[in-house]
């Protein structure tokens, strides 16, 4: 399945920013309106495909751009800043490049990286609820009778972006125990994508529920998941980066709404002795406060993308436990900023910023949801055991 209109293909990473900034800025103009009314951003994904942006990770021996993480992330967070639901449903579209990346054959990139750069997206089917703890799969991948391929049979949730797919990278136990990742037709036979994602933020996400039923895919569909994280790899570090440049996003416009709604509306209050708020001295403290914050995340940013690409380039245990730890980094500070910033904005703007026809909430409403995807008490420790203790981090997605 392909797109009806031409996709790009973008071929370096200072075309991939100017396209993400001229979206972005079209991104914007609707945001406050669909997130209000639960309204599915199927006109904006179709524009988001055809500009090529998908592709952008999809390495150049491929016919990709393959941009840095830095431009990555970059991209992220611009799209992120527009809209936090739009800046999240690549997210594992990208994490599935990166495992095919590491793990699939030169037979699977050359298929799935032209399928990418023709326009389809991936969706997710990874996480499942009502397990021991939340890494726990067990949804069954199973041999057809005497064939090549496969059945697979479970119930998905938080499947961000399946209801937007083209495919679906659904993680399943094979008969040994081993985890794989099956690249899935959204149309196949038994596969249920249900949209009861009832969040009350990242609205538009699609996060909902996957169900397979007997589901057929081919053996040249599925790829080894497992053995991603049972070596040092760049699949963990990478799906991180990616939750941190969406806070980043979300934190960013929190914090320029704020800017505009105190310089535009908000009123000094009495005890400043100010006759606007934008000179009243505790307002500035407190801008001063989140902007300094704020530049420092999106240099961590930076320099989390920066080290991962250098760990994607020379693939080994410290390099890898380094750029685990410089994501760390970033994942943490931009889950703080996300939220002080979504929170700050209405003690500085004050209670007419709460009315509904702004829609300002919705930054801390995206903030607070997508933040809890894994906790950040657990980065700080994985911070402080690498520089005290010399301990590298554990090779998971989730570090």
């Amino acid at each position: 399945m392909t797109l009806s209109h031409p996709v790009a293909v973008i071929t370096s990473d200072e075309q991939a920013l100017i396209v993400a900034s001229d979206l972005a800025e079209d991104f914007q103009r609707d945001s406050n309106l669909r997130d209000r009314e639960r309204r599915l951003p199927l006109p904006e994904l179709d524009v988001f495909s055809r500009s090529g942006l998908w592709g952008i990770s999809v390495p150049r021996e491929y016919g990709g751009a393959g941009v840095s993480n830095v431009t990555l992330a970059s991209v992220i967070a611009l799209i992120a800043k527009a809209d936090g639901s739009l800046g999240q449903i690549p997210q594992n579209h990208f994490y599935a490049l990166e495992v095919l990346r590491v793990n699939g054959s030169h037979e699977q990139k050359q298929r799935l990286y032209a399928e990418v750069l023709a326009g389809q997206r991936f969706g997710n089917a990874l996480a499942e609820l009502g397990t021991k703890t939340a890494h726990d799969r067990v949804t069954r991948l199973t041999r057809d009778g005497d064939g090549d391929g496969y059945r697979i049979n479970g119930r998905k949730f938080y499947a961000t972006g399946a209801i937007y797919a083209q495919r679906i990278p659904t993680s399943v136990v094979d008969e040994n125990g081993v985890q794989q990742l099956a690249f899935v037709p959204r149309d196949s036979q038994g596969l249920s994508v249900i949209d009861d994602w009832s969040g009350f933020g990242q609205r538009t996400t699609g996060s909902g529920s996957v169900v397979f039923e007997d589901v057929y895919v081919a053996a040249e569909d599925v790829i080894p998941f497992q053995s991603a994280f049972e070596r040092p790899t760049t699949v963990g570090p990478l799906a991180q980066i990616l939750h941190a440049a969406i806070d980043t996003g979300i934190a960013r416009a929190a914090y320029e709404d704020a800017l505009h709604f105190v310089r535009s509306k908000t009123r000094p209050w009495i005890d400043s002795g100010n006759d606007k708020a934008t000179e009243d001295p505790l307002t500035l403290k407190s801008f001063g406060h989140l902007s300094i914050r704020l530049h420092a995340t999106e240099a961590l940013l930076e320099r989390a993308g920066q080290v991962l690409d250098a760990a994607q380039a020379q693939t080994n245990a410290e390099t890898v436990a380094a750029a685990s730890i410089a994501v760390a980094e970033a994942r943490a500070i931009s889950t703080e900023i996300s939220l002080a910033a979504g929170s700050t904005l209405f003690e500085l703007a004050g209670s007419q910023a709460t009315l509904s026809e702004h829609g300002l909430d919705r930054h801390w409403r995206n903030a607070r949801v997508h933040t809890l995807h894994d906790p950040v008490r657990w980065k700080y420790h994985a911070v402080g055991n690498y520089y005290l203790n010399n301990e590298n981090p554990p090779l998971r997605g989730t570090i």
